[in-house]
């Protein structure tokens, strides 16, 4: 007799305020008996604190090392290693939970994973809110409306693409911000578009902090970073 496998869930916690998991997110949590995340350079887990409350006091944890470098190779070894751990608790017909800050597919961790094991595992998703519609909600500032198109652009794009993509943007989300700050204010600036910009740093955590871009001092930001380039009376 075939033994059944496990069923991985790729779980949102959100930006994190952990009233904003979703019923889904909270139920699986706590009938949950492995729990898998990553935790930067040893450190701590954004995402295990987020959902800390919700963890059962026996389920097993899988913690993901991962090395903050700007390197591909080291991360790729961390995520080989972490779906293989995973994948062994899956084998023995074990669910899995991992938990993803924001959503799991848009620009979360969990992507990697599934890539890795989708092909051999049943992989479920359970979307989270991200920080860039937190942000607007803190901001108290909608997004977009009617035919209102927004971009969503990483900080770690070069330059010129970058500007270029600003130049075409009715409004604009720029995320993964951290090291990158000054030269996406340099960026802006150049366009014009630092009277309209907000930067909502850890968007609804305790420590969160909502400031104009132009009064930020530094060239460097938490990687929890979102900037709101808004359309504020702009065509």
């Amino acid at each position: 007799m075939v033994k059944k496998q496990g069923t991985l869930h790729g779980i949102g916690v959100g930006p994190g305020d952990p009233e904003l998991l979703t019923l889904k997110a909270v139920r699986l949590l706590r009938d949950a008996p492995v729990i898998a995340y990553l935790a930067a350079n040893g450190g701590q887990s954004t995402a295990r604190a987020i959902a800390a409350r919700f963890i059962p006091d026996t389920a097993r944890h899988i913690v993901i090392d991962m090395p903050m470098r700007t390197e591909r190779e080291p991360g790729e070894k961390a995520y080989d290693k972490g779906a293989a751990e995973i994948a062994a608790e899956l084998d023995t017909g074990r669910d899995v939970v991992m938990l993803c800050e924001g959503d799991p597919f848009f620009y979360g961790s969990f992507m990697y994973v599934f890539e890795r094991l989708s092909g051999r595992y049943d992989c479920r998703v359970v979307p989270g809110v991200t920080a860039m519609t937190a942000s607007a909600a803190t901001l108290r500032q909608p997004l977009s409306g009617r035919n209102a198109v927004v971009k969503v652009l990483p900080a770690t794009l070069p330059d010129d693409r970058l500007r270029d993509e600003l130049m075409t943007a009715e409004s604009a989300v720029i995320m993964k911000v951290g090291r990158h700050f000054g030269r996406v204010r340099s960026t802006l600036r150049l366009l014009g578009l630092h009277a309209n910009s907000h930067v909502i740093i850890r968007a609804t955590q305790p420590d969160e902090t909502i400031v104009r871009l132009e009064d930020v001092v530094g060239d460097s930001l938490p990687y929890f970073t979102t900037i709101l380039v808004l359309n504020e009376g702009r065509s």
